[in-house]
């Protein structure tokens, strides 16, 4: 485990599988509490941008499945966590991690967008 400095903000950096997993949601924590995550998957754009990540990175993704997840976003009664992501869609841009360096963690390709969208909100 490693640590980086993003915009003052000391952030955990994981391997999986010798790729580099950032923490998004102390990164979030820092800008805007701790409910973003959610909030940021319920975008249409953010589930196409790692629709197509998944797409170009992931053999295993359930693309008939996460098609059919993402139809859905942007309607107001629409929730997705990134655990249901990972179960349903097969999805390893993103990773929900309990315990000790426990939280939300990103690709590091899909963690710099989300850094350029909060630079934004």
């Amino acid at each position: 485990m490693a640590k980086i400095n993003v915009k003052n903000t000391e952030v955990t950096v994981i391997q999986i599988n010798n790729e580099d997993y950032i923490s998004i949601s102390v990164m979030i924590k820092a800008k805007d509490g701790e409910f973003f995550v959610t909030s940021w998957l319920r975008n249409r754009n953010t589930l196409e941008y790692i629709g197509i990540w998944e797409q170009v990175y992931n053999p295993n993704f359930n693309c008939v499945e996460f098609d059919t997840i993402k139809s859905k976003a942007g309607l107001n009664s629409f929730r997705i966590s990134v655990k249901e992501l990972m179960e349903k869609a097969g999805i390893i841009s993103l990773q929900a991690k309990a315990g000790r360096y426990g939280g939300t963690y990103a690709h590091k390709d899909i963690a710099f967008e989300l850094d350029n969208i909060l630079v934004k909100i």
